[in-house]
């Protein structure tokens, strides 16, 4: 069976945009070196973080490529391939070139709105078709349903080449319930960094973030000092952050983080619609808070 890879501080990697709307693929170049140097464990590409939906199939082709030839190896990359359609998905796992990709992050169904059964059913075809080892992510506010523990745990037991969940339901009670019950090689992984500290601390095994792009090397401590069981210092750490963590998600995911990120240099405050930039008042608040950081 397969085991689990995507351990410690994964970065739910953005997509920087020229002002003129078009993929910056020098900033990305940038971005992925910055979060290898800083405490990085892997990358998680094209997903939602990464403004997929907006994104042309030659230019999500471009960014997986630029990717593995810029990571060469040194960090696992786990990739977005999902959707509400699993008969679209499983081709799309069939025909996509997937060398260079460790594994796939396959959200649930959005829109359709199918029954826990459907949701098993779905998931084992994706696993069955995949080539490489399968992360579930399960995001109720995003896709309008919840994959409940009772499934997630039947996923893990029946797919060998299920081996990880990544969990944005925003209930601690849920989580803790999916590590109580699971196989032993397979791993939660946070997906709400706001939460992480609360889910490594009851054993889950790291955290898909989105504060990370700005600030890996302050979360990846954060992580590492928990699984060492250093859990006053890394609340310490947390708590430093808890105010960026709302103000990130305000006005939706990314435009916080892209506003962060613009403010530290390294990208064009630029979004494609339907997402528009971070409200003034959102960036002022951050700015400030960076300050007083030192960051």
């Amino acid at each position: 069976m397969a085991q689990n890879i995507f351990k410690g501080l994964g970065i739910a990697l953005i997509t920087p945009f020229t002002q003129d709307g078009e993929v910056d693929y020098k900033a990305l170049t940038r971005l992925i070196d910055y979060q290898i140097q800083n405490g990085a464990d892997f990358l998680c590409i094209l997903a939602t973080t990464g403004e997929t939906p907006c994104l042309s199939t030659d230019e999500k082709h471009k960014i997986k490529e630029l990717v593995i030839d810029r990571v060469r190896g040194r960090l696992p990359i786990l990739m977005g391939c999902g959707g509400n359609n699993t008969r679209a998905v499983v081709e799309e796992l069939r025909n996509t070139d997937l060398r260079g990709i460790d594994g796939v992050l396959s959200v649930c169904p959005y829109y359709n709105k199918p029954s826990q059964e459907g949701l098993y059913q779905h998931f084992r075809a994706i696993a069955e078709a995949s080539p490489v080892p399968v992360v579930l992510y399960n995001v109720p506010g995003r896709t309008g349903i919840n994959l409940k523990p009772e499934t997630t745990v039947r996923l893990a037991k029946d797919c060998a080449n299920i081996i990880a969940i990544k969990e944005a339901s925003g209930s601690l009670e849920q989580v803790d319930e999916i590590i109580k019950n699971k196989p032993e090689r397979f791993d939660v992984i946070s997906g709400d960094d706001a939460l992480t500290f609360s889910m490594v601390a009851s054993g889950a095994a790291g955290s898909i973030s989105v504060i990370g792009n700005a600030l890996p090397k302050e979360v990846s401590r954060m992580i590492r000092l928990e699984f060492k069981g250093e859990y006053e210092a890394a609340r310490i750490i947390h708590h430093r952050f808890t105010e960026l963590y709302s103000l990130l998600f305000v006005d939706g995911n990314p435009a916080g983080v892209k506003a962060l990120l613009h403010e530290m240099g390294f990208i064009e405050n630029v979004l494609r619609l339907p997402l528009v930039p971070t409200r003034i008042t959102t960036l002022q608040k951050m700015t400030e808070i960076l300050k007083t950081l030192k960051i």
